[in-house]
Protein backbone atom coordinates (compact mmCIF):
# COMPACT_ATOMS: atom_id res chain seq x y z
CA UNK A 1 0.00 0.00 0.00
CA UNK A 2 1.33 3.42 -0.97
CA UNK A 3 2.47 5.69 1.85
CA UNK A 4 0.49 8.91 2.48
CA UNK A 5 1.95 11.71 0.35
CA UNK A 6 2.29 15.36 1.44
CA UNK A 7 3.93 18.61 0.37
CA UNK A 8 6.26 20.83 2.36
CA UNK A 9 8.11 23.75 0.85
CA UNK A 10 11.90 24.05 1.21
CA UNK A 11 12.74 20.84 3.02
CA UNK A 12 16.26 20.70 4.49
CA UNK A 13 17.39 17.08 4.31
CA UNK A 14 20.14 17.78 6.87
CA UNK A 15 17.69 18.63 9.64
CA UNK A 16 17.29 16.10 12.45
CA UNK A 17 13.53 16.59 12.36
CA UNK A 18 10.94 18.36 10.22
CA UNK A 19 7.84 20.00 11.65
CA UNK A 20 4.75 19.72 9.46
CA UNK A 21 2.36 22.67 9.22
CA UNK A 22 -0.84 22.60 11.21
CA UNK A 23 -3.14 21.55 8.34
CA UNK A 24 -0.87 18.66 7.33
CA UNK A 25 -0.37 17.66 10.97
CA UNK A 26 -4.13 17.56 11.51
CA UNK A 27 -4.61 15.38 8.44
CA UNK A 28 -1.86 12.98 9.49
CA UNK A 29 -2.87 12.68 13.14
CA UNK A 30 -6.63 13.27 13.26
CA UNK A 31 -7.81 12.12 9.83
CA UNK A 32 -5.40 9.28 9.08
CA UNK A 33 -4.82 8.52 12.80
CA UNK A 34 -1.14 7.83 12.19
CA UNK A 35 1.05 6.92 15.16
CA UNK A 36 4.70 7.42 16.07
CA UNK A 37 6.90 5.08 14.05
CA UNK A 38 4.62 5.03 11.01
CA UNK A 39 5.94 6.29 7.68
CA UNK A 40 4.80 8.89 5.18
CA UNK A 41 6.28 10.65 2.16
CA UNK A 42 7.01 14.32 1.61
CA UNK A 43 7.95 16.26 -1.50
CA UNK A 44 9.27 19.79 -1.81
CA UNK A 45 7.87 20.15 -5.33
CA UNK A 46 11.41 20.40 -6.71
CA UNK A 47 11.88 16.76 -7.63
CA UNK A 48 12.78 15.45 -4.17
CA UNK A 49 10.86 12.64 -2.49
CA UNK A 50 11.49 12.02 1.21
CA UNK A 51 10.38 8.90 3.05
CA UNK A 52 9.89 9.92 6.66
CA UNK A 53 9.02 8.41 10.04
CA UNK A 54 6.71 10.10 12.53
CA UNK A 55 8.51 10.82 15.81
CA UNK A 56 5.92 13.07 17.46
CA UNK A 57 2.29 12.77 16.34
CA UNK A 58 1.24 16.14 17.68
CA UNK A 59 -1.95 17.19 15.91
CA UNK A 60 -0.72 20.77 15.46
CA UNK A 61 3.03 20.27 15.03
CA UNK A 62 3.63 16.74 13.86
CA UNK A 63 7.37 15.99 13.72
CA UNK A 64 9.02 13.55 11.33
CA UNK A 65 12.56 12.44 10.58
CA UNK A 66 13.89 11.61 7.11
CA UNK A 67 14.73 7.97 6.41
CA UNK A 68 15.54 8.10 2.69
CA UNK A 69 15.76 10.71 -0.07
CA UNK A 70 15.09 10.13 -3.75
CA UNK A 71 15.37 12.60 -6.63
CA UNK A 72 13.08 12.38 -9.67
CA UNK A 73 14.45 14.26 -12.70
CA UNK A 74 12.00 16.42 -14.63
CA UNK A 75 11.06 15.64 -18.21
CA UNK A 76 13.79 16.29 -20.77
CA UNK A 77 11.43 18.53 -22.73
CA UNK A 78 10.04 21.20 -20.43
CA UNK A 79 6.56 22.37 -21.44
CA UNK A 80 5.19 25.79 -20.51
CA UNK A 81 1.74 27.13 -21.34
CA UNK A 82 0.99 30.85 -21.40
CA UNK A 83 -2.79 31.06 -21.18
CA UNK A 84 -5.29 33.87 -20.81
CA UNK A 85 -6.99 34.09 -17.43
CA UNK A 86 -10.73 33.47 -17.56
CA UNK A 87 -13.75 35.27 -16.25
CA UNK A 88 -15.12 31.91 -15.12
CA UNK A 89 -12.76 31.08 -12.26
CA UNK A 90 -13.93 27.47 -12.04
CA UNK A 91 -12.83 26.79 -15.61
CA UNK A 92 -9.39 28.25 -14.99
CA UNK A 93 -9.02 26.22 -11.81
CA UNK A 94 -10.00 23.08 -13.75
CA UNK A 95 -7.30 23.83 -16.31
CA UNK A 96 -4.66 24.26 -13.58
CA UNK A 97 -5.60 20.96 -12.00
CA UNK A 98 -5.50 18.96 -15.22
CA UNK A 99 -2.37 20.64 -16.60
CA UNK A 100 -0.57 19.76 -13.36
CA UNK A 101 -1.69 16.14 -13.57
CA UNK A 102 -0.40 15.97 -17.17
CA UNK A 103 3.01 17.27 -16.08
CA UNK A 104 3.25 20.85 -17.35
CA UNK A 105 6.24 22.54 -15.69
CA UNK A 106 5.13 26.17 -15.96
CA UNK A 107 1.81 27.96 -16.35
CA UNK A 108 1.97 31.64 -17.26
CA UNK A 109 -1.35 33.48 -16.75
CA UNK A 110 -1.59 36.25 -19.35
CA UNK A 111 -3.84 39.27 -19.89
CA UNK A 112 -4.69 39.84 -23.55
CA UNK A 113 -6.72 42.54 -25.27
CA UNK A 114 -9.89 40.42 -25.12
CA UNK A 115 -9.27 38.93 -21.69
CA UNK A 116 -12.20 39.55 -19.35
CA UNK A 117 -10.21 40.40 -16.26
CA UNK A 118 -11.08 38.75 -12.99
CA UNK A 119 -9.60 38.67 -9.52
CA UNK A 120 -6.58 36.37 -9.48
CA UNK A 121 -6.57 34.56 -6.14
CA UNK A 122 -2.94 33.47 -6.01
CA UNK A 123 -3.10 31.56 -2.73
CA UNK A 124 -6.14 29.52 -3.74
CA UNK A 125 -4.76 28.74 -7.20
CA UNK A 126 -1.43 27.70 -5.71
CA UNK A 127 -3.25 25.29 -3.38
CA UNK A 128 -4.97 23.75 -6.41
CA UNK A 129 -1.58 23.14 -8.04
CA UNK A 130 -0.29 21.50 -4.86
CA UNK A 131 -3.37 19.28 -4.49
CA UNK A 132 -3.15 18.17 -8.13
CA UNK A 133 0.57 17.42 -7.78
CA UNK A 134 -0.08 15.24 -4.71
CA UNK A 135 -3.11 13.54 -6.22
CA UNK A 136 -1.10 12.55 -9.29
CA UNK A 137 1.86 11.41 -7.13
CA UNK A 138 4.37 13.81 -8.68
CA UNK A 139 7.40 15.54 -7.16
CA UNK A 140 7.45 18.62 -9.39
CA UNK A 141 5.17 21.57 -8.64
CA UNK A 142 4.42 23.70 -11.71
CA UNK A 143 5.78 27.21 -11.59
CA UNK A 144 3.12 29.94 -11.76
CA UNK A 145 3.40 33.67 -11.13
CA UNK A 146 1.02 36.60 -11.20
CA UNK A 147 -0.76 37.44 -14.49
CA UNK A 148 1.48 39.22 -16.99
CA UNK A 149 0.51 41.51 -19.85
CA UNK A 150 0.70 39.74 -23.22
CA UNK A 151 2.94 42.36 -24.84
CA UNK A 152 5.27 42.40 -21.85
CA UNK A 153 5.57 38.61 -21.97
CA UNK A 154 6.59 38.68 -25.61
CA UNK A 155 9.14 41.41 -24.98
CA UNK A 156 11.11 38.92 -22.90
CA UNK A 157 10.89 36.13 -25.43
CA UNK A 158 14.02 37.14 -27.35
CA UNK A 159 16.18 36.21 -24.36
CA UNK A 160 14.96 32.60 -24.37
CA UNK A 161 17.35 30.03 -25.75
CA UNK A 162 16.63 26.43 -26.74
CA UNK A 163 12.89 27.13 -26.57
CA UNK A 164 10.50 26.33 -29.40
CA UNK A 165 7.56 28.73 -29.40
CA UNK A 166 4.03 28.16 -30.68
CA UNK A 167 0.86 30.24 -30.81
CA UNK A 168 -2.53 28.53 -31.17
CA UNK A 169 -5.16 30.82 -32.69
CA UNK A 170 -8.31 30.61 -34.80
CA UNK A 171 -7.42 33.02 -37.63
CA UNK A 172 -6.50 31.80 -41.12
CA UNK A 173 -6.93 28.09 -40.46
CA UNK A 174 -5.45 27.11 -43.84
CA UNK A 175 -2.19 28.96 -43.14
CA UNK A 176 -1.36 26.96 -40.00
CA UNK A 177 0.09 23.54 -39.33
CA UNK A 178 -1.59 21.09 -37.01
CA UNK A 179 0.37 20.68 -33.79
CA UNK A 180 2.16 17.34 -34.10
CA UNK A 181 5.51 15.60 -33.79
CA UNK A 182 6.72 16.80 -37.20
CA UNK A 183 6.87 20.38 -35.93
CA UNK A 184 9.01 19.68 -32.89
CA UNK A 185 12.69 20.51 -32.95
CA UNK A 186 15.30 19.00 -30.58
CA UNK A 187 15.01 21.91 -28.15
CA UNK A 188 15.03 21.58 -24.38
CA UNK A 189 11.73 23.38 -23.82
CA UNK A 190 8.46 24.35 -25.48
CA UNK A 191 6.18 27.33 -24.92
CA UNK A 192 2.69 27.65 -26.37
CA UNK A 193 0.36 30.66 -26.23
CA UNK A 194 -3.37 30.09 -25.65
CA UNK A 195 -5.67 33.11 -26.03
CA UNK A 196 -8.94 34.21 -24.40
CA UNK A 197 -12.45 33.14 -25.45
CA UNK A 198 -12.52 35.85 -28.14
CA UNK A 199 -9.11 34.67 -29.43
CA UNK A 200 -6.01 36.79 -29.92
CA UNK A 201 -6.41 39.99 -31.90
CA UNK A 202 -4.82 40.29 -35.33
CA UNK A 203 -2.19 42.59 -33.81
CA UNK A 204 -1.37 40.09 -31.06
CA UNK A 205 -0.93 37.31 -33.59
CA UNK A 206 1.34 39.45 -35.75
CA UNK A 207 3.39 40.41 -32.70
CA UNK A 208 3.90 36.74 -31.82
CA UNK A 209 4.93 35.91 -35.38
CA UNK A 210 7.46 38.75 -35.30
CA UNK A 211 8.96 37.06 -32.22
CA UNK A 212 9.31 33.79 -34.17
CA UNK A 213 6.31 31.97 -32.76
CA UNK A 214 5.01 29.20 -35.02
CA UNK A 215 1.24 29.41 -35.67
CA UNK A 216 -0.52 26.09 -35.04
CA UNK A 217 -3.97 24.54 -35.04
CA UNK A 218 -5.28 22.30 -32.27
CA UNK A 219 -7.88 20.60 -34.44
CA UNK A 220 -10.89 21.28 -36.62
CA UNK A 221 -13.23 22.49 -33.88
CA UNK A 222 -13.24 25.79 -32.02
CA UNK A 223 -12.22 25.13 -28.42
CA UNK A 224 -12.78 26.97 -25.18
CA UNK A 225 -9.63 28.47 -23.71
CA UNK A 226 -9.26 25.88 -20.96
CA UNK A 227 -9.96 23.03 -23.39
CA UNK A 228 -7.38 24.37 -25.84
CA UNK A 229 -4.86 24.52 -23.02
CA UNK A 230 -5.44 20.87 -22.12
CA UNK A 231 -5.31 19.71 -25.73
CA UNK A 232 -1.98 21.50 -26.18
CA UNK A 233 -0.67 20.03 -22.93
CA UNK A 234 -1.57 16.48 -23.96
CA UNK A 235 -0.19 16.81 -27.49
CA UNK A 236 3.11 18.31 -26.38
CA UNK A 237 3.64 15.97 -23.44
CA UNK A 238 3.15 12.85 -25.53
CA UNK A 239 5.59 13.66 -28.32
Amino acid sequence: MALPFFYKKDIDAAMAQIILDEDTSKHVVQVLRMQNGEQLQLTDGKGNLFTCKIIDNNRKRCAVTILTTQYSPSNIRRIAIAISILKNTNRFEWFLEKATEIGIVEIIPIVCTRTEKQNFKTERLQSILISAMLQSQQCWLPKMGEPVNYNKLLEGMNTLQDTQKFIAHCEHQNSKSELNTKLLEPSTSTLILIGPEGDFTKEEIELALSHHFIPVSLGNTRLRTETAGIVAAVLLSHF
